[in-house]
C-alpha cells in the first residue's frame, strides 16, 4: 500500500519555522538596541581600571551593581548621585588605616596620602628635627601601619664644666648618656661623676652634670733636709759652737698621682719614692767647758801663754771683697765657710796660735789682713751680711791659748 505525506504537516511545521525566525530576530534587534543604549564608564580604583557598560543611572548604583564598597575618607571623583554618563570616567582611591603612638598615646586614622610625610601633612601634624620618628618621612604608607614618635625635650647639660641646652628624646640620664655620646666630651676622660643618678627620669626640669675626672702622674726631684747632730766639745766653753762639718740636703725623686676634675687639681698623693741621694747632717761641737774667772787684762803685745789682751774686733765673710777665699795659712775658707778663724797681726798674736775671743769663742789665728794691724782682729763669720748685722766693731778680750 503506497504512503503519502501529509501536506497539511509540512505546512505547519514551515510555518512554525517562520515564526521562531521572526521572534529570534526580534530579540536580537531588542538585545542590540538594549545594549546599544548602555552608557560606557571607565573605572579607577587604586590603580586597578576597567571600563563597563551600564544601565544604571547614577554612580552610587553603579557601584553597588559592581559590589565597589566606598568609605567615608576614601578619595572619589564623583559623588553617589552623579548622573551616569556615557564615557563618563570615574576614579576613587580607598582609605588606609594608620596607628600612630606620639609619646605613648595611640591613636587610629584613616587616610589616602601616599607618604608618611603626607600623612603628617594632612593631619597637620608637625614635628622638630629633634623628634625621634619610627619611619622617614619619604615611606609609602602601607595599610595598618604603625607609627611612633618621640618628642624631644630640650635640657640643661654641664659636660665637663661647659654648659649647654640639649634636646633629648631619652627616657633616663643612663640612656641620655648613651644616644648623645657624639655630642658630648665624657669619653675623653679617665672616669667621669654624674648627678642625677643614671636611672633618674628625665623630665623637663632635668640638669645633667658630667665631671670629668682624670688621672696624671708627674715626677718631681726634691731635697731631703739635713738633720744637725750635735757633739759635745770639752775644747769649747759651754755656749760656744763650732760646725764640724757642714749638713749637706739629699735629693729624693717622688711621683705624683695627680687627680683632676674638669681640668683643676682636687688631690695629690705619692705613688713612688726612689732616693737618689741621701741627705748629710750638720756636726756641730758643743763647748762643755767652764769659762775661765775674770782676770786683769793687759793691751800691751805680748803673746804668752794664758795672757788676755783687749782688742778691737771686726768680722768678714769667706767671700768678701778682695778675698781669695783661702786664708793666709792655706786654709780653703769658702768650702768650710764655718771654721772659727781670726785674723791677725803675726807681730802681737803669731800665725797658728789657738786663742779665745769673747763673744766668739776659741779659734785659730790662721789668717791676716791689710787693715788688720796691731791690737785689731778680725773674726769669720758665715757671710758679710752676717759680719755687718750681727757682729759689726766691738771691743773684746782676746786670751792666748798656746
Amino acid at each position: 500500500m503506497q504512503k503519502f505525506l501529509n501536506p497539511f504537516s509540512t505546512v505547519k511545521s514551515k510555518s512554525i519555522f517562520s515564526m521562531l525566525t521572526v521572534v529570534m530576530g526580534a530579540l536580537l534587534v531588542v538585545w542590540v538596541t538594549y545594549e546599544s543604549t548602555k552608557a560606557k564608564v571607565v573605572i579607577a580604583a587604586d590603580g586597578d581600571v576597567q571600563v563597563v557598560k551600564t544601565h544604571e543611572e547614577t554612580v552610587g548604583e553603579l557601584l553597588d551593581e559592581l559590589e565597589i564598597d566606598v568609605e567615608k575618607y576614601d578619595v572619589r571623583s564623583h559623588g553617589e548621585d552623579s548622573e551616569i554618563k556615557n564615557g563618563m570616567e570615574i576614579y576613587f582611591k580607598k582609605a588606609k588605616r594608620v596607628y600612630l603612638t606620639i609619646d605613648g598615646e595611640k591613636e587610629e586614622y584613616l587616610t589616602t596620602a601616599k607618604t608618611v610625610g603626607e600623612f603628617f601633612k594632612e593631619k597637620e601634624l608637625s614635628f622638630s628635627k629633634h623628634d625621634d620618628i619610627s619611619h622617614n618621612l619619604i615611606e609609602i604608607l602601607e595599610h595598618d601601619l604603625n607609627i611612633e614618635v618621640k618628642t624631644a625635650i630640650p635640657i640643661i647639660v654641664n659636660d665637663g664644666g661647659k654648659e649647654e641646652e640639649i634636646w633629648t628624646t631619652s627616657e633616663t640620664v643612663e640612656q641620655f648618656l648613651e644616644d648623645h655620646k657624639d655630642d658630648l666630651t665624657y669619653e675623653e676622660a679617665d672616669e667621669i661623676k654624674v648627678k642625677p643618678d643614671l636611672e633618674e627620669e628625665i623630665t623637663e626640669d632635668t640638669e645633667i652634670t658630667i665631671v670629668h675626672i682624670e688621672k696624671q702622674t708627674k715626677k718631681v726631684k726634691e731635697s731631703i733636709p739635713f738633720q744637725e747632730e750635735k757633739r759635745n766639745d770639752s775644747s769649747l766653753y759651754k755656749g760656744e759652737t763650732r760646725t764640724i762639718s757642714a749638713g749637706e740636703e739629699g735629693i729624693i725623686e717622688k711621683v705624683y698621682e695627680i687627680t683632676l676634675e674638669n681640668g683643676k687639681e682636687i688631690d695629690k698623693k705619692v705613688i713612688e719614692e726612689n732616693v737618689l741621694k741621701e741627705s748629710k747632717n750638720k756636726v756641730v761641737a758643743v763647748g762643755t767647758k767652764e769659762k775661765p774667772k775674770s782676770s786683769s787684762s793687759s793691751s800691751g803685745s805680748s803673746s804668752g801663754n794664758g795672757k788676755v789682751l783687749t782688742m778691737v774686733a771686726t768680722a768678714y765673710g769667706p767671700n768678701c771683697k778682695g778675698c781669695s777665699g783661702y786664708s793666709a795659712t792655706g786654709m780653703n775658707l769658702k768650702k768650710n765657710p764655718t771654721p772659727k778663724v781670726v785674723a791677725v797681726d803675726p807681730s802681737v798674736i803669731p800665725l797658728g796660735t789657738r786663742v779665745w775671743v769673747e763673744g766668739y769663742g776659741e779659734a785659730i789665728a790662721a789668717d791676716t789682713g791689710g787693715a788688720i794691724k796691731g791690737n785689731r782682729i778680725d773674726v769669720l763669720v758665715p757671710s758679710e751680711a752676717y759680719a755687718r748685722s750681727n757682729w759689726g766693731k766691738r771691743t773684746v778680750k782676746v786670751k792666748i791659748l798656746d
